[in-house]
């Protein structure tokens, strides 16, 4: 893991893997340099200038590269393949703005609780419920997790209503998905 995934797992009393949810020894935690020279070797292309940049070094370039600055402000928000024709019921949870579990900061979506936790609740080691899991039909609302910004961080990158449709059973959405694909090819 780079240090910026693995620091928030640092952060609390007793440390657990981000992978494995096993507890470690911070102490004992190495650098692997043999990934470390290859990240300092390896060259690619940055995706808005195309210069060639070290990978070590290639978040920092893009973080500044003006291309892909630019790129981005000119990016349209994401909108699913295909839209759905269901209607839309008024009977169904909010699962579109969430409260922070922490502070109870409201009408955040997933990003701005992300960002939100990283920047304020950093180093709260308080086991609190995920408020995005606790929304979803397959969540448990009493469900406490051991270290919620990393939970945050790996499993909340993206949105579900982008992907889900939650009127439909698992086996109906693997069948759409299935036609989807093969119709594509």
């Amino acid at each position: 893991f780079c240090g910026e995934c693995l620091q928030p797992c640092l952060q609390v009393p007793s440390p657990l893997c981000p992978l494995c949810r096993m507890p470690f020894d911070p102490k004992k935690v190495e650098k692997a340099s043999s990934v470390e020279k290859q990240l300092a070797s390896y060259k690619a292309p940055c995706r808005g200038c195309s210069k060639k940049v070290t990978l070590a070094k290639m978040r920092s370039h893009v973080s500044s590269c003006a291309k892909v600055q630019e790129q981005m402000a000119n990016c349209p928000k994401f909108v699913p393949v295909v839209p759905t024709s269901q209607p839309i019921p008024s009977n169904i949870p909010n699962r579109s703005t969430f409260v922070c579990p922490y502070c109870g900061a409201r009408n955040l979506d997933q990003q701005e609780l992300v960002k939100h936790c990283m920047e304020n609740h950093r180093n709260d080691p308080n086991k609190v419920v995920c408020p995005v899991c606790s929304a979803m039909p397959w969540g448990d609302p009493s469900y406490k997790s051991a270290n919620f910004l990393q939970h945050l961080l790996h499993r909340h990158k993206f949105s579900y209503d982008t992907f889900v449709d939650y009127n439909i059973d698992e086996e109906a959405a693997l069948q759409a998905a299935l036609a989807l694909s093969l119709s594509e090819n």
